[in-house]
């Protein structure tokens, strides 16, 4: 069950960023490489995203990558 509250934490944190910077879904795809299914797979905690993928997200949201676990205001 943890493993779950850890993904939808992430997923909220990758949201909102996004929404910070007012990017779709579509863009933050195209900006991190990833396809747009997939980041809102992860945007809703459903994807276990690897370490390649949170460093492209994190790259794209010009962040680092502790800071997407952190969890958003």
């Amino acid at each position: 069950m943890r493993k779950t509250i850890v993904k939808k934490l992430f997923g909220k944190s990758v949201k909102s960023r996004r929404f910070e910077l007012g990017l779709t879904q579509e863009e933050l795809a195209n900006q991190s490489g990833l396809q747009r299914s997939y980041v809102s797979d992860v945007e809703r905690g459903v994807r276990n995203p690897s370490l390649d993928s949170i460093e492209r997200l994190a790259g794209a949201l010009q962040v680092s990558i502790p800071i997407l676990f952190q969890s958003p205001e």
